[in-house]
């Protein structure tokens, strides 16, 4: 069914603001979107990829009670589409239109700042609003600036949501509940999540390495990138969503990768793909021992012959809720990508290759698409209790 075409993107990470700064960063497989941050895990100053550009502030009357951090960063990449969504908006309607964004922390990060002040202070400061631990909140908010009347909500699967909101918006789209759905994912730094996974031991204190011998963890990243989908034909088509669960642990996949290869074979089905036919694979790749482990023998199984595929991470950092839709979002560039034939994302992995893992094949700096043929591209997406996502993208038909 021709019902998901991604015709508009906006973007946000630590690599810039803007489909141009994060697309020249991205194919030259630049490192520096990933600095130490002190101030976030005492004692520790982790690379973490933050977005340093200035972000834009929330329009009156809504600063007054949507004002944080997360909606700022929604908003960043919602301005470079406001011109489609205002176009969406005139041909079908305000109500018409939908809101879904994956996140996983919301305005968690000025939630927890008002509730430290009521414990030291016993009083709530003036900036503390409750909404902003709400995880629909942005979703409200993309809403509400839009002046959109139709449906809005948050999808909250951890590590995949960004990518779940997208195959809800697809959703959407097909039982015609909607004509166009602005989807994506958005997280921000907070500490809640960096001191968790502190405490869970996750984290490396140097620049991550997927897939590497020395892997010791993730480094974390904050992003926003938002879809405008509808069934008008665009330049990218979403062709097809695979989604399963794992059931087997809280925090650590499935070891045998059985979720994983299902959601990918499951998107392949939905594609009517053999895995022959997917010419990249943006992994999850977030360099911990067991995730790394697990899905390199996951696509090892799926693509026996091989495919180019890299993780971006070492890049960007984990970006959480974010993750998925970023990661679809590197995949709509390199289909869109008009300087170079289609350029892939790079593995800018540093370290020694892990012999006791299935060899993958790492897309290199500068590696492209041949050209002349139609290309398809698969996102994958891990997350925290055995939840994974598969997407494919590819040229519209």
């Amino acid at each position: 069914m021709n019902d998901g075409y991604l015709n508009a993107l906006g973007v946000a990470c630590s690599l810039g603001i803007g489909k141009r700064a994060v697309a020249e960063a991205l194919f030259a497989g630049a490192g520096d979107g990933l600095r130490p941050e002190a101030g976030w895990i005492p004692g520790h100053a982790p690379p973490m990829g933050a977005v340093r550009t200035p972000l834009p502030d929330i329009p009156a009357p809504l600063s007054a009670t949507r004002d944080n951090r997360c909606n700022r960063l929604a908003l960043a990449a919602a301005l470079e589409i406001e011109a489609d969504l205002r176009d969406a908006i005139a041909r079908y309607g305000e109500e018409r239109i939908g809101v879904v964004i994956g996140t996983s922390t919301g305005g968690i990060e000025e939630a927890t700042s008002g509730l430290a002040d009521w414990r030291r202070n016993g009083t709530w400061p003036d900036h503390y609003r409750y909404a902003h631990q709400e995880l629909a909140g942005t979703a409200e908010f993309l809403a509400e600036w839009l002046g959109l009347c139709g449906p809005r909500y948050a999808i909250s699967t951890a590590c995949t949501a960004g990518a779940r909101a997208l195959v809800s918006a697809q959703r959407l789209l097909r039982a015609g509940v909607c004509d166009a759905v602005l989807c994506g994912g958005v997280d921000t730094l907070a500490r809640l999540p960096l001191n968790g996974f502190h405490a869970l031991e996750a984290m490396d204190g140097e620049r991550c390495r997927p897939f590497s011998a020395q892997r010791r963890g993730i480094n974390i990243g904050e992003a926003a990138a938002l879809f405008l989908m509808t069934r008008e034909r665009g330049p990218v088509q979403l062709l097809g969503v695979g989604a399963s669960s794992d059931a087997y642990h809280m925090s650590s996949p499935d070891p045998n990768g059985l979720g994983a290869v299902a959601a990918m074979r499951a998107a392949l089905v939905d594609a009517r793909l053999e895995p022959a036919q997917i010419d990249y694979l943006n992994l999850h790749g977030t360099a911990t021992e067991h995730n790394d482990r697990m899905e390199s023998r996951a696509v090892a199984e799926v693509f026996p012959q091989g495919v180019p595929c890299s993780s971006t991470k070492s890049l960007t950092g984990h970006t959480l809720a974010a993750a998925g839709a970023l990661e679809a979002a590197f995949c709509w560039l390199s289909l869109t990508d008009a300087r170079t034939a289609r350029r892939l994302p790079p593995a800018t992995t540093h370290g020694e290759a892990d012999p006791e893992l299935p060899a993958l094949t790492f897309a290199g700096v500068g590696e492209a698409l041949a050209p002349g043929h139609p290309v398809r591209l698969m996102s994958n997406s891990f997350a925290f209790g055995g939840n994974n996502a598969s997407l494919i993208l590819g040229d519209a038909s």
